[in-house]
């Protein structure tokens, strides 16, 4: 397997999805399992549907998950060009050959004939495909056609009889009767080849070892073993991967975050925990594992493991291994990468000082285990960012802990007390909080409550004592003066 060479061969007529990814991701996996080359080739010989964003989306996608290529459009190779485009003149070159060799024929039919086939085969409850008119033109039309520079496509000529067989690598062995293989279009009028020739000339020619694909392709295999035989050549492994469906086994929704793969991005997932949870969408490493390094993913990767049932995307699950390398993260790091969303939500500015950074760490250093995306960030740290009298306060919490009886004394002895503090820390604050239950003889909640809304906002967050801490002794005391505004006497 020393040899292996798999590549990544996308069409750029939209955006990343995490099919697309996940195919990337196998394919780099085994590539990088074995000693071998991944290469990535871009796919853009459908003119008519070309994004021209879609391939640098792509490659943006490929980079931030953490796949590399030894071989592409961006840092060249042997086997340049790797911009589909570029090799049109060697398609038509295998093109002609085929032709020659009677595997292919050129086709006059007109658009409209061809629509009016199809609906009258519709109409008659008939199969839909070409007829194979122009297969047996007689010579003499066919010579007329060609004398007048009529446009055609060409077809492959596939045999009308026999079977064709091949060993999938997830699917094992396969059987395809040839007369149930259509006459498929591999060159259009405009002079471009479709996937089915392209890929073919293209996958020999840059030496591909396994073609590692989706199982909508199994049903075209059968066209593409048919090419290489007829030039001569010997088929890479084929690998079809089974289809994502989403929980319940139902298809996936194209308004689901994982219809555009970037979505993860930008939702605040980490691109380490998306590989970890990508790879394990149709593969097993053999064991109960789920947290995987890249190391470990490359490590025990195998084609074996792939699975020859539907694969589930739960993003339920995606939020757990998030959740999982994000407690796995040094706070620096954690508070480097959420920085974006801070700084897009407005909680923090553009280059933020030393200092800045350094209280960012502090105050994530108390949420870190509440945040499951980057995203979170923003939502349940705003407090410790905003004003002292910007941030929001809990309607239900003021109206259930500012009306209670005696709260505006309790509240007015901690801000006392607090603001006497020699040394002010966690230990110190629990300190005054306790004094605080004991001296006015009420359950904690009712000292602890009142304090955590004013200081807050909300009912719900970090420790208080460690919250006031990383706020600081004025801002502490000074949002204490606005949440008295507020109590009732």
């Amino acid at each position: 397997m020393s040899n292996v060479r798999v590549r990544f061969a996308p069409s750029p007529t939209g955006k990343p999805h995490t099919g697309n990814i996940r195919t990337a991701v196998f394919d780099w996996l085994f590539a990088r399992h074995n000693g071998g080359k991944m290469i990535l080739r871009i796919e853009d010989t459908d003119r008519e549907r070309l994004d021209p964003t879609a391939a640098e989306e792509m490659i943006r996608a490929l980079k931030w998950v953490g796949i590399d290529w030894d071989e592409g459009p961006d840092i060249g190779g042997p086997h340049a060009p790797y911009l589909q485009s570029d090799r049109r003149e060697t398609h038509l070159e295998y093109a002609n050959e085929l032709i020659k060799s009677g595997n292919a024929y050129r086709c006059y039919c007109t658009r409209e004939r061809l629509e009016q086939l199809r609906k009258t085969q519709e109409e008659r409850g008939l199969p839909t495909g070409y007829d194979r008119r122009c297969r047996y033109l007689p010579p003499e039309e066919r010579a007329r056609y060609e004398e007048s520079g009529a446009t055609y496509t060409i077809r492959l000529a596939m045999p009308r009889e026999g079977t064709v067989t091949w060993n999938d690598a997830v699917f094992g062995d396969m059987s395809w009767e040839y007369r149930l293989v259509d006459d498929q279009v591999i060159v259009k009028s405009d002079g471009f080849a479709l996937y089915h020739l392209a890929a073919t000339v293209d996958d020999h020619l840059m030496e591909i070892t396994h073609v590692i694909r989706g199982e909508e392709w199994l049903s075209s295999t059968p066209k593409h073993i048919f090419i290489y035989h007829s030039l001569g050549w010997t088929p890479p492994t084929f690998v079809h991967t089974t289809h994502i469906l989403g929980p319940g086994r139902r298809k996936l929704s194209k308004r689901e975050a994982s219809s555009e793969f970037m979505n993860f991005a930008a939702e605040g997932y980490l691109p380490e925990a998306v590989l970890n949870f990508v790879s394990l969408i149709g593969w097993t490493p053999g064991d109960d594992r789920e947290l995987l390094s890249p190391h470990e993913l490359i490590e025990s990767f195998s084609l074996e493991g792939l699975v020859g049932h539907p694969a589930i995307l739960d993003e339920e699950k995606l939020l757990w291994y998030n959740g999982q390398y994000i407690r796995s993260l040094s706070l620096p790091e954690l508070a480097k990468r959420a920085l974006p969303f801070l700084i897009k939500s407005g909680l923090v500015e553009q280059n933020p000082s030393p200092e800045k950074l350094n209280y960012l760490a502090s105050v994530i250093a108390l949420e870190q285990e509440r945040i499951k995306t980057l995203a979170d960030v923003a939502s349940v740290a705003d407090f410790f960012l905003l004003d002292d009298d910007k941030y929001e306060f809990d309607v239900k919490a003021v109206a259930k802990w500012f009306n209670a009886a005696g709260v505006g004394e309790r509240l007015a002895w901690v801000r006392e007390k607090l603001a006497a503090l020699s040394l002010f820390n966690a230990e110190t604050i629990e300190q005054v909080i306790r004094l605080g239950i004991e001296k006015f003889s009420v359950k904690p909640g009712e000292v602890i409550h009142p304090v955590r809304v004013a200081v807050s906002g909300r009912t719900v967050g970090p420790g208080l004592y460690e919250l006031i801490d990383v706020l600081g002794r004025d801002r502490s005391l000074r949002r204490l003066d606005r949440a008295l505004t507020l109590v009732s006497k």
